[in-house]
């Protein structure tokens, strides 16, 4: 079993990469890939850079030249729903290109034309193993949804609010969905996880360097708890 696990920061993934049983480096499309073991599962450990193009690229090389059977991808989001507040962790359900937009030949926003799915939905058992990871995260709370992805950085609380009202989301960030896309048409199962860094919808923030930190150690302890299970 292989298991591909994609950073959106190099923060996030540096102490998996320090701690596992590290075979050797590669390097494709400018991203390195860290290959070994931990818990005893074959992991090849990637960060894919900023935004959808950089994400659906890391994804393929993994299932092209990795030959990974899962997918598992972390990173930083905002929060959408009132209810989200920095620090705590959405499990994505499903995810949306919400910067898709054919509405101009009568489809849905978000819909990928041609495509016959409106959303990619994330593999049960990794939500289950993810919900049941998170249940060691002290002091926030942890989420399962919606999470829409998008080549925007999005701060227009007027833009929140309606990624919440047409797409009834919990969190927006600019990865996760395109590497579901390449997940779902290949057949691979994967799961998004994202640590909340602010959430305009409700006002809350945190300094970022605060942040970091807890997103990191949240990140760690999930993908840790996570290879036990998996």
């Amino acid at each position: 079993m292989n298991i591909g696990i994609i950073g959106a920061m190099e923060e996030e993934v540096q102490f998996l990469i320090r701690d596992m049983n590290f075979e050797r480096k590669e390097v494709k499309a400018k991203m390195k890939f860290s290959l070994g073991s931990i818990h005893n599962k074959n992991v090849v450990i990637v960060t894919s850079g900023i935004g959808k193009v950089n994400a659906a690229v890391c994804a393929q090389i993994l299932i092209d030249d990795f030959n990974v059977d899962y997918i598992i991808n972390v990173g930083i989001a905002g929060g959408t729903a009132d209810n989200i507040f920095p620090g705590d962790i959405v499990i994505g359900e499903n995810l949306v290109q919400h910067d898709i937009d054919t509405s101009a030949f009568g489809d849905r926003i978000g819909q990928i034309p041609r495509l016959d799915t409106f959303d990619f939905r994330c593999d049960s058992k990794l939500v289950k193993y993810a919900n049941e990871a998170c249940k060691d995260i002290k002091g926030h709370n942890h989420f399962t949804g919606r999470i829409v992805s998008g080549d925007q950085f999005i701060a227009n609380i007027s833009k929140i609010k309606w990624l919440n009202a047409e797409f009834d989301c919990l969190a927006c960030e600019m990865e996760g969905a395109s590497i579901a896309q390449v997940c779902y048409l290949n057949e691979i199962p994967f799961i998004i996880i994202r640590s909340i860094s602010d959430n305009a919808n409700n006002g809350a923030q945190m300094d970022y360097e605060k942040f970091k930190d807890v997103a990191v150690e949240n990140s760690t302890n999930i993908l840790n708890n996570m290879l036990k299970l998996i």
